[in-house]
């Protein structure tokens, strides 16, 4: 068996054997990105450096990222969709363009994964009124010796932008079997506010190759959970609930791969709560558990699957470091979870005293506002023989889902990156307000928890035991303030990160920048490791205004910020 050590080894050593520089595997945890809540995409921390801004690694670029992913958290259970995955990518970022990339991508497969040609299909833009169709790639890869290639329209071959505008263009993607495996994306054009797609200064190759769907194909296995990503896994959860994996699959699938998304974000910093990441954890863990339960598992379960996640993935030496405050939210929010359901069996049980129906809004409201999954519903219902309509409430989620859609289309509408000018000069200011908040508590151990910046607003976390007073607010605002007058230049350098450190100059995720990274200097007031983006002048600010300060979590504040 190809394990997946192996192909990412095989992977990064021969695109470091190309003259790419392998970049670090990020956190989950977007550090510049107001716009997702998780990291998407392999690209997602290179955002600046395909806007154009140069990397400190060079122009060639290679790299495995850890990805989450909730838009399709329905569609796990089958054997290809994940929320957690691995993405290998190799960039070009204004250096090579399409032959050179495609050429790659068939010695990649032929030569080191052993594909024979013949069993390799591509897809390629097909054009239309915004760009031509893409025969330049078309005649790479018949001079490369693959025949098989379907035209497509923008909806199946083509990326981006992420949000309404920025980068974009036709990809190609390659098929092996009719299953897809890579996809190279070339960065031609940048999608303007008038909807205008136009040539790029800067053109990019992005390419993306799971790592699951990837080592399933080379072990010819049509269901990704046999791999070792996560069969060591599977058979966890097949010892703890006594059920031979082939008759619960759906079920066993789900408990794997949520559990292991909640293991990784977890260690990348975040506790299950009721807004944003957090509410994305707690969803995952008790939708884990309500399956669990669907296959007769009563007793806590979760902290159970660590040890094996760990174990597959070593390389990630960040897992074994928060081993035990993995086990600890794992158990906190099973025990938490446990006694909610409880209510909600008291809660059915009062909904349906005395009925021979329940309704679809009853029924809805306890699995969206309980978690009580619709296959406990169901068999409630039967055993107390109350008729349940499963296509009523089928609809009320596609209606929900409907909801959430546009709501979350409304919070990430700047796109991958926003890098307006109101969102620049919020994410300027937001290491002056760190830079103050040390100041006014003479504190360098206080660092930055997590942030959200919007072009309306910057949130910023922080790391403090209490509730700031009104004075303390106020004097950290007009440090800011008194900053922003100085008119300070805003200065970026590159250095390694070993000298960095020894400057005492530290970052959001320091670790996980690589060998050379870029420091910002902000007048004589702030010096951090950041990628942007940046104001030139700290006058270009305006007035900093404070508007909320509150708790975000234990031990943790939170401050909600404009420019005026």
């Amino acid at each position: 068996m190809i394990t997946r050590e192996q192909l990412i080894k095989k992977y990064l050593d021969f695109f470091i054997s190309k003259g790419h520089k392998k970049i670090p595997n990020s956190s989950l945890i977007p550090e510049n990105d107001p716009t997702v809540l998780f990291t998407t995409a392999g690209m997602h921390p290179l955002v600046p450096f395909l806007l154009g801004q140069s990397h400190p690694l060079g122009k060639r670029l290679v790299g495995v990222q850890r990805c989450i992913r909730t838009g399709d958290i329905e569609e796990v259970g089958d054997e290809v969709h994940h929320t957690f995955f691995e993405m290998l990518g190799n960039w070009s970022l204004g250096d090579y363009w399409k032959e050179e990339s495609i050429k790659y991508s068939v010695e990649f497969l032929t030569k080191e994964l052993k594909i024979p040609k013949e069993k390799i299909s591509i897809t390629c833009f097909k054009g239309d009124k915004d760009a031509p169709k893409d025969t330049e790639s078309e005649k790479i890869w018949i001079s490369q010796g693959i025949k098989k290639i379907k035209f497509l329209p923008k909806e199946n071959n083509w990326w981006g932008p992420a949000g309404k505008i920025g980068p974009c263009g036709p990809d190609s993607e390659m098929f092996i079997d009719k299953v897809e495996i890579w996809n190279n994306v070339f960065m031609q054009y940048l999608k303007n506010e008038k909807e205008e797609y136009i040539p790029a200064n800067q053109k990019n190759v992005d390419t993306g190759m799971g790592v699951e769907r990837t080592t399933a194909i080379l072990n010819k296995l049509k269901d990704n959970y046999l791999t070792d990503s996560f069969l060591p896994i599977i058979k966890d959860i097949e010892k703890i609930s006594k059920k031979d994996y082939n008759k619960n699959k759906k079920e066993m699938r789900i408990i794997a791969d949520h559990i292991k998304a909640a293991v990784f974000i977890i260690s990348d910093g975040i506790t299950p709560s009721n807004t944003e990441q957090g509410y994305i954890l707690r969803r995952l863990i008790r939708r884990a558990i309500r399956y669990a339960q669907s296959i007769g598992v009563k007793e806590n379960f979760t902290t159970k699957l660590v040890d094996s996640i760990i174990q597959i993935y070593s390389d990630y030496s960040e897992l074994k470091t928060n081993r035990n405050s993995i086990i600890t939210e794992l158990e906190r929010e099973e025990n938490k979870f446990r006694n909610t359901l409880e209510r909600a069996i008291n809660i059915f049980e009062r909904i349906t005293k005395d009925k021979k129906e329940i309704s679809c809004k009853e029924s809805f409201l306890l699995y969206q506002s309980y978690g009580f999954p619709v296959e406990m519903i169901e068999e409630e219902c039967k055993a107390r023989k109350i008729k349940f309509s499963r296509k009523e409430f089928d609809e009320e989620c596609k209606l929900h889902q409907e909801l959430s859609r546009t709501a979350a289309e409304g919070k990430f509408k700047s796109g991958l990156a926003d890098h307006s000018e109101a969102t620049t000069k919020l994410h300027t200011a937001s290491h002056l307000l760190l830079a103050a908040i040390r100041k006014i508590f003479n504190d360098d151990s206080i660092h930055q928890k997590g942030s959200n910046i919007t072009p309306e607003r910057l949130r910023f976390d922080f790391n403090f035991p209490r509730k700031l007073t009104d004075q303390e607010i106020k004097a950290i605002e007009d440090e800011v303030n008194n900053n922003i007058k100085k008119r300070g230049e805003v200065i970026r350098e590159e250095m390694p990160l070993k000298e960095a450190k020894k400057k005492g100059i530290s970052g959001v995720f320091e670790n996980k920048y690589g060998e050379i990274v870029s420091v910002y200097t902000i007048g004589d007031c702030s010096q951090e490791i950041c990628t942007g983006p940046h104001v030139k002048n700290t006058y270009e600010l305006g007035k900093f205004k404070i508007t909320k300060e509150e708790s975000s979590s234990s031990g943790v504040r939170r401050i909600k910020a404009i420019l005026e």
